[in-house]
């Protein structure tokens, strides 16, 4: 019995260490931004749990067949290990992080709206030209900046209610407008350029909105800032009633 509670032991750490091996999906790799890449992250880590979980009850029912009928033997732990790997295979392939539609997208709370964009628009990439791609990029880079200053607002705020027309609707419509032409007539000058021409102009200009939106609201936090950088010049520095100035 102790032979069989230390192979208990090496089967576990060795399910442990497959299961983060195959969970790149959960880091910032193939990421465009933090909000998305934590988003991946934490699922992954609910799917460690899940499969640990799983790992843990077949190994627990091996012990106990094990007990009861004295040893399962060779065979028992052969079954027992394919039943591990089993479900390490399966929980490291499926489900991964479920992409939202553009109705989930429109609806989204404001501190969410970031993260599942990013989501959305990383699916979106290989169906889009380079420049496209390099711009959706930046898009993702700019997101996680305006997230930081989203995230002391409240749903019905004027600034969160234009950032979700810009980034929930505006956004994923424009894309979704490209990929519905078909490919062969994406690179096609018509009347005023190509669609893929067409596509990063207007990702051009709503990745300069996003840091314009991102400028206004940060210019509160930078005016507060810079109020308080001169009263403590003003109480500690050289002011008149400064400790220079006693």
């Amino acid at each position: 019995m102790a032979g069989e509670a230390h192979n208990s032991d090496v089967i576990l750490r060795e399910a442990k260490r497959s299961l983060v091996n195959n969970r790149d999906y959960g880091g910032r790799r193939n990421s465009i931004g933090r909000r998305s890449a934590a988003i991946k992250r934490e699922h992954a880590a609910k799917q460690v749990k899940r499969a640990l979980a799983t790992v843990g009850a077949i190994v627990f029912a091996a012990m106990v067949a094990g007990l009861i009928i004295d040893g399962i033997g060779i065979t028992g732990v052969l079954v027992t290990m394919m039943a591990i790997f089993s479900a390490v295979a399966f929980f490291a392939a499926v489900p991964k992080v479920k992409i939202p539609t553009r109705e989930a997208l429109r609806g989204s709370d404001v501190k969410s709206l970031v993260g599942r964009t990013e989501l959305w628009l990383e699916n979106q990439r290989p169906a889009l030209p380079a420049p496209a791609v390099q711009l959706v990029d930046t898009i993702g880079l700019q997101l996680d900046a305006l997230g930081t200053q989203l995230d002391g607002l409240t749903d019905n705020a004027p600034a969160a209610l234009e950032v979700r027309k810009l980034v929930g609707d505006h956004l994923p419509e424009l894309i979704s407008s490209y990929t519905a032409i078909p490919r062969h007539l994406r690179g096609e000058a018509q009347a005023g350029g190509s669609p893929d021409q067409h596509l990063v102009d207007s990702l051009g200009k709503i990745s300069a909105e996003i840091d314009s939106v991102t400028r206004q609201l940060a210019s509160g936090a930078i005016d507060n800032l810079a109020i308080k950088t001169r009263y403590l010049d003003y109480k500690y520095g050289a002011g008149p009633e400064g400790e220079n100035g006693q």
